[in-house]
């Protein structure tokens, strides 16, 4: 279709309708019938899952609050489920539901529909006395500790206890590395519960490690429990919060297991390498020089009780066979485990396997009873372990350490001194030629966090070896249901994007190339061992081609810390794939970077850091890596907890800016501002702060957090030259930014996740002078230099990204109907500024399994990716007309790396 204004003004204006139509639409659509169709990731439905919960998002004013939601399987039968609203449109309809399933549901696709919840068979309940929390599923009782060393202090069938003292556990080495061992044990400070089922329960626990006369190491658990599991659910998250001094030398939950009957009836599994499974006897009757009998044999390999009759002379001499005590299966990296047992203490270690990657799962137990503990990313986060102790007496333990205590400690501190860079003149050569933004004492972790993921199931018997591989696959790899990508597209939900589309070639290019690029990053993950407890979900910044490394070494261009948005490429590009290779890279850079890359606690509180050697070690602490934009995707797919509190962690993390000065090294005048003004840029704070306010907003209903936004926005609006004033001193009291009439043009101001936002708050809040203001912005960033001449008596500065940038222009002209501006907006993608090239697939490989792809930088792909997302979904017939251009950019447009007059 040939571009014009013509047809550029006909479809915004088509758009203009159906948004101004927003309110009537919402009165005749509110109470009638809506479906959602929901499918696996994987694209087919698991052998089997633990429960799932999943998200899924309604037109504005489709869903009115209370309406009744029901899942159905894709024949129409109920399945057993339960709903509740995560977020709301501004007008009180529903705009996001959770929904959870249980177990045993695992058809190819589902549907959410209106109608009554089906409720299982055995619904899961709780109940609270004055010291315990009971959570009941089938007949397994949960009994979770409100207070104390035992997070869980049983889990029972009848009066069968299967496991108890379920607890958290720590060790810390005080001074140094080699320092005295501190053991720590997790305490129960509150216990809350935050949903009681039908199909879904979920507790909260809180508290300290404790040991050695100190509390560190604040801890938030939850448990999920789902109607039909064994299973509990564990999301371990902790804040770091010790001195450089100290380090953490173990982190891991342990159970006790009652072990009960014959030693040789007592069974000991644990899930090696390619789908294999260790399935040893306390007491071994295979491989002896005198055969017990092929029943007694394959009973124990079966995990059944051993028949009473073994063969002479067997049965007799049981007491001469050595009888196992302790096994222990250690991933101390990402590409080997070793697999040792002992009969006893004080006894040697006996090698009984190795390998490449262990999934992390072990179970101890017999025909009367068990447990088995599983930690997701268990290679992934290496150095860790899975113990069983004492499995020959009357409780053995078992533990999943997420630092294995055989492990170097932790060694967190800081990786170079201050080399003279005492002084801000000096930091700044430091930043020149390193791209390192150093200061004394700014390299600090204290304050990062991180959560883990584990299972933990209570069996009456010990399973078959096939159930328990299946299970160790599942908490290896979640299965997980996800809404269609159409169906999310059209609720309106997250801004601008499309679904895939390679109706001409232009677009099947692009979408090849969106495919290649996270098929690179996800094979770089792997090639350069990205793996690692602090590190595993982040990728590297820039690579050096001379070194066919990237720079894992050179200050601020190894990892990126979510610089340029890395996150949000990754979940739109899973949003409209619904692709599971994509999603699962994008949840391990969320766990990561909202974690590790954030301070929880401390000084720095509700910032991040940029990107660095280390993940904490660079100076600038922003609101730009802390981002909720870089979240919330995820958030609302899953109905995450944990992300949720992170998320609204962040509602107040402006009010840090007062004391942490984000400008304080640009040898700028300073201006003097009244206390309580801070100085505030657009897109990288205000509109960071904006998505967590946003959030919150559409979470509770809160109009206080919308009042905040609209007093920004206006305050924008009303500047006289708008968004392009790139930031002005800022009063966090009333939200509103004080009048200058400057212009400040950066690079940065909308490449963390300001042009998402903004588009999300110019659809949700109707103030025509911010969208004006918006749009101004968009039109003049890349505008050519003699067209800004001839408009603004303004220095043209401060430019670079072009190519990211070319989605501002294309909301522009979408949104005016300007064809010229679409053209442009084309031409401006295509031309590979700073980001990357069209190419068919350019990967080189070279010897030694090295993969490049030239002139690749997690900048530029971040940002071609969402450039390549939203041009596609605003002027796709622009990116038809404007020819794709042969020739490459030049290296430095093909790698955005700023030179000395970046700021960060």
């Amino acid at each position: 279709m040939r571009l014009t204004r013509r047809t550029m003004i006909h479809g915004t204006i088509l758009s203009a309708a159906v948004a101004g139509a927003g309110p009537a639409l919402a009165q005749s659509r509110r109470g009638r019938s809506v479906e959602a169709p929901v499918r696996w990731i994987d694209g087919a439905a698991p052998e089997l899952h633990n429960g799932q919960t999943f998200g899924v998002a309604w037109v504005r004013g489709a869903l009115s609050k209370g309406q009744a939601l029901t899942v159905r399987g894709a024949g129409g039968e109920a399945v057993p489920s339960q709903s509740w609203p995560t977020a709301y449109w501004p007008d009180g309809s529903v705009k996001w539901t959770a929904h959870a399933v249980p177990p045993g549901v695992t058809g190819e696709k589902l549907v959410v529909a209106n109608g009554r919840p089906a409720l299982p068979a055995a619904p899961v309940s709780v109940r609270e006395t004055a010291e315990a929390i009971f959570v009941r599923s089938g007949t397994l009782e949960w009994e979770i500790a409100k207070s104390g060393p035992a997070a869980i202090r049983s889990a029972r069938n009848g009066e069968r206890v299967l496991l108890a003292n379920a607890r958290l556990l720590g060790e810390i080495r005080a001074g140094s590395p080699e320092g005295e061992r501190i053991a720590l044990t997790g305490t129960i400070e509150r216990a809350v519960v935050e949903q009681k089922g039908p199909v879904r329960a979920v507790v909260r626990l809180e508290g300290h490690h404790v040991g050695g006369g100190r509390s560190v190491l604040p801890f938030v658990v939850r448990l999920y429990a789902y109607a039909g599991s064994e299973a509990l659910r564990v999301v371990h998250s902790f804040v770091l919060d010790i001195e450089a001094t100290d380090h953490v030398s173990a982190l891991g939950i342990a159970t006790d297991v009652p072990m009960r009957g014959a030693l040789h009836d007592r069974h000991v599994r644990l899930a090696t390498a390619d789908d294999a499974m260790f399935v040893e006897a306390v007491r071994p009757l295979t491989g002896l020089r005198r055969d017990p009998g092929k029943a007694v044999r394959d009973a124990q390999i079966a995990g059944r009780a051993v028949p009473a009759e073994m063969r002479d002379p067997v049965g007799k001499l049981l007491e001469r066979i050595p009888a196992w005590n302790d096994f222990s299966l250690s991933q101390l990296n990402a590409n080997g485990f070793t697999l040792t047992k002992r009969t006893g203490e004080g006894h040697g270690w006996i090698d009984a396997d190795e390998g490449h990657r262990a999934p992390g799962f072990g179970y101890v137990g017999s025909p009367e009873g068990g447990a088995a503990i599983a930690a997701r990313y268990f290679w992934q986060r290496h150095p860790t372990q899975i113990d069983i102790r004492d499995a020959a007496s009357d409780t053995a333990s078992l533990t999943a350490w997420l630092w294995s205590p055989d492990a170097k400690p932790m060694d967190l501190r800081p990786y170079h001194g201050t080399m003279g860079m005492e002084s801000f003149a000096a930091q700044n050569q430091g930043l020149d030629i390193t791209y390192e933004d150093y200061e004394p004492g700014w390299d600090d972790p204290k304050g990062i966090a991180r959560t883990s993921e584990l299972m933990l199931w209570a069996f009456d018997a010990t399973p078959e070896t096939p159930r328990l591989q299946a299970l160790a696959r599942a908490a290896a790899t979640p299965p997980q249901l996800m809404a269609e990508p159409a169906h999310l597209h059209a609720a309106g939900v997250f801004g601008d994007w499309g679904l895939p589309d390679r109706s001409t070639p232009q677009r099947a290019l692009i979408e090849d190339q969106l495919a290649n690029l996270v098929d690179f990053y996800a094979g770089e993950v792997d090639r350069r061992s990205w793996y690692g407890f602090w590190d595993h979900g982040d990728v590297m910044h820039s690579y050096d081609s001379d070194r066919h490394q990237w720079k894992y070494d050179i200050g601020g261009f190894a990892w990126a810390n979510s610089e340029l948005s890395p996150d949000l490429w990754l979940w739109y590009t899973a949003l409209r794939s619904g692709d599971a290779r994509t999603w699962r890279l994008a949840e391990a850079m969320t766990r990561h970077t909202g974690e590790v890359d954030v301070y929880h606690m401390g000084r720095f509180a509700g910032l991040g850091t940029r990107h660095g050697v280390q993940h904490w070690s660079d100076s600038s602490k922003q609101p730009r890596v802390s981002n909720a934009a870089y979240r919330r995707i995820f958030y609302y797919l899953t109905a995450d907890e944990r992300v949720g509190d992170l998320m609204r962690a962040l509602v107040t993390s402006e009010q840090t800016l007062q004391h942490v000065e984000i400008g304080r090294k640009t040898g700028a005048p300073k201006e003097q501002l009244p206390e309580g003004v801070i100085q505030m840029a657009f897109g990288t704070t205000w509109a960071v702060c904006a998505g967590a306010w946003l959030t919150e907003w559409e979470r509770t209903g809160d109009t206080r957090w919308r009042d905040r936004i609209a007093a920004g926005m206006d305050s924008i609006g009303r500047m006289p030259n708008g968004w392009l004033t790139g930031g002005a001193p800022y009063d966090l009291k009333s939200g509103r930014f004080l009048t200058r009439d400057t212009i400040g043009i950066s690079h940065l101001n909308a490449v963390f996740g300001a042009v998402e936002i903004q588009a999300e708050l110019i659809q949700l809040i109707d103030m025509p002078r911010f969208r004006a203001a918006w749009l101004d912005y968009c039109r003049w960033f890349n505008a050519p230099r003699a067209e800004w001449a001839a408009k603004f008596d303004r220095p043209y500065g401060g430019r670079n990204l072009r190519q990211g940038h070319s989605r501002l222009t294309a909301y522009v002209a979408k949104a005016t109907g300007d064809a010229a501006l679409a053209a442009r907006a084309a031409e401006e993608f295509y031309s590979g500024e700073a980001g990357q090239r069209m190419a068919r697939d350019p990967r080189v490989k070279l010897p030694g399994g090295v993969v490049e792809w030239p002139g690749v930088s997690t900048n530029g792909a971040s940002q071609w990716g969402l450039a390549a997302i939203q041009t596609l979904a605003l002027v796709p017939e622009a990116l038809d007309t404007v020819p794709v251009p042969t020739r490459a950019p030049r290296a430095d447009q093909a790698n955005p790396e700023q030179g000395p007059s970046y700021r960060p």
